[in-house]
């Protein structure tokens, strides 16, 4: 008896050394492909990064006014996505979330629209955005919002999956309807769950707003490739310290919101 439990936990072993090395021989030939081994490409980028470096101090804050505006473009751009992907998440979240769906075939639907949102980059959903409505903070606004759904959607649904049955089949044999078994049994459960998934959203749509400027959609990410494109390397090192700050402020305003929900 105790022989073959020795002989299955040294399988068991053999399995896992199988899989571990499985694992690392996939990133190896990850690595390799990307050229992450060749030698002589790095020697010959750090000469390049450092005079890159170089021409980016001193960074130039001499149009810091100038950026004020697409700086609060960028907060505006963060907060609204946010608030658009959070009404259009909490009901899809609803459809998808197996307790909650009218029909499993629905739920079905519904997750794999979710997963086509999130599966298109907030980068491509802004050229198309740009495209459609034209330059400035609305196309980002409309970007963050449409590809967050597909996430915060996902996280929502899981969150409302795994609330508590009880209190659910409680409602319902108090002759609850689906609404009320929804807002009085489900949602309070998941609330604090819901405002955390939000807020970590806000935070990356700070991030990524920064991002989206860079093809047309407004905020701080706009000039930060306007520097670019002039080759102004002294003002991109600005712009970056600038975001980084305003970065640091957003994540701190978001742990500080998630200490008072707790």
């Amino acid at each position: 008896m105790q022989q073959g439990i020795l002989a299955a936990e040294r399988a068991d072993g053999r399995r896992q050394a199988l899989l571990v090395a499985g694992v690392l021989a996939i990133c190896v030939a990850a690595l390799a492909i990307t050229g992450f081994f060749d030698a002589q490409r790095f020697a010959e980028g750090i000469p390049a990064l450092a005079q890159l470096g170089s021409e980016m101090f001193p960074p130039d804050f001499s149009r810091w006014q100038f950026w004020m505006r697409p700086l609060l473009d960028t907060l505006a751009m963060s907060i609204a996505g946010t608030i658009l992907a959070v009404i259009l998440s909490l009901p899809l979240a609803l459809l998808a979330a197996p307790n909650t769906t009218l029909h499993p075939a629905l739920g079905h639907v519904t997750r794999l629209v979710l997963s086509f949102l999130r599966s298109v980059p907030e980068l491509i959903l802004g050229i198309i955005f740009v495209a459609a409505v034209g330059f400035g903070a609305l196309p980002g606004v409309l970007a963050l919002a449409l590809h967050s759904v597909g996430m915060v959607g996902k996280f929502y649904a899981e969150a409302i999956e795994h609330a508590d049955p009880r209190p659910v089949e409680a409602a319902r044999a108090a002759g609850a309807t689906r609404v009320q078994v929804i807002t009085k049994a489900v949602l309070p459960q998941v609330l604090p769950q819901l405002a955390d998934i939000t807020i970590y959203r806000w935070e990356y749509h700070f991030r990524a707003s920064t991002v989206l400027g860079i093809v047309g959609a407004g905020g701080i990410g706009f000039e930060l490739i306007a520097a670019l494109r002039l080759i102004a390397y002294d003002q991109v090192a600005a712009i970056l310290i600038t975001i980084l700050a305003c970065v640091v402020v957003v994540d701190s305003l978001g742990a500080a919101l998630r200490r008072r929900l707790k």
